[in-house]
């Protein structure tokens, strides 16, 4: 039996992936960070390890004997300084890394991020050949981009690395996006930007995971792959859809593209000079999010991964046990 070495195993797309190693018949290793982290870990099948991304001792004693690592920790929050991503999603990931080459792990795979491209346009039909922007104004996106660069950069004959992009996962047992959309909701505090009609695709948890699997088998050395549903979705239909499995129906306030640029510039100037608590009213990644088009060619991973999605959109949604019909 093959052993795996999962970070941010009780997250959400790491738990789900401890869930199906286990099943797959491999023994998991999961770091924990906490005791709640190691009960979740634990519960779901892996054996927990206590550790965090800073502590590259402990770090290689986790991995010491893992033919696999799969890292999907990062920090995803709205809001926070450079330097709190950076020591979370770069540093972190070199650690990992190098704890892994330590350990003599055959390969890692690194769970990144469509994120990793974006920097304030449009993202049409990219694929794999369009360039990370460490530039960007985000800090998620610039470190989720630094990340990516690090562990593709790794590759070499002590240890196989490999990159998985999936765009925007979803699910039932999701704990941090569908959740504050509700909340935003209720809260009257969400607006579509210009309408919310652009195109957007999107990652079902199980299709992210098929990703990662295939990506440990299959996937050439030093390459990145992205992974989607397959097909884009109009960004409000979705959303809408979403809503709806908790039984909240989507708002019809809509607020100019233009207006909520120039709020998101003007607030995230404010929270970051003065260092302010909390998240600005809008942020760059969730000004991208919910007013640009992006989306994914995956020809790359089909045909080089035999990746083909395993959850329909519809199948996905009906998880959550209620789906309303548009």
């Amino acid at each position: 039996m093959s052993t795996a070495l999962v970070t941010g195993g009780s997250g959400f797309v790491g738990g789900r992936l401890i869930e199906r190693l286990v099943a797959d018949g491999v023994r998991v290793r999961a770091l924990a960070r906490s005791d709640r982290a190691a009960e979740r870990v634990s519960a779901l099948g892996a054996e927990p390890v206590r550790g965090d991304l800073s502590d590259v001792a402990g770090l290689r004693a986790a991995a010491s004997g893992c033919e696999l690592a799969f890292h999907s920790a990062a920090r995803t929050t709205r809001h926070g300084s450079r330097e709190v991503f950076w020591a979370d999603n770069v540093d972190g990931t070199s650690n990992v890394v190098e704890a892994c080459r330590a350990a003599g792990v055959r390969r890692l795979v690194h769970v990144g991020s469509e994120a990793a491209l974006m920097a304030g346009s449009p993202l049409v039909d990219v694929d794999e050949t369009t360039p990370v922007r460490p530039d960007s104004r985000s800090f998620y996106a610039a470190t989720k981009a630094a990340a990516d660069t690090v562990v593709r950069d790794a590759n070499g004959p002590d240890l196989e690395t490999v990159v998985l992009r999936p765009r925007f996962v979803w699910g039932a047992g999701d704990t941090t996006v569908l959740p504050e959309l509700v909340a935003a909701v209720r809260s009257r505090r969400f607006a579509w930007l210009g309408g919310g009609r652009h195109l957007t695709d999107a990652t079902h948890v199980d299709n992210a995971v098929e990703g990662l699997v295939l990506a440990a088998d299959r996937g050439r050395p030093g390459e990145a792959y992205f992974v989607t549903d397959g097909e884009p979705v109009v960004f409000r239909d979705f959303i809408a859809d979403l809503l709806a499995t908790r039984g909240v129906a989507a708002p019809t306030t809509s607020v100019p593209v233009g207006l909520a640029t120039a709020m998101t510039g003007a607030g995230e100037a404010l929270w970051r000079g003065l260092r302010l608590a909390g998240a600005p009213p809008l942020d760059y990644m969730t000004l991208w999010l919910s007013s640009q088009q992006c989306t994914i060619d995956i020809t790359k991973a089909r045909q080089e991964l035999g990746y083909v999605p395993v959850k329909s959109r519809v199948d996905g949604l009906r998880e959550f046990g209620v789906v309303e019909s548009r």
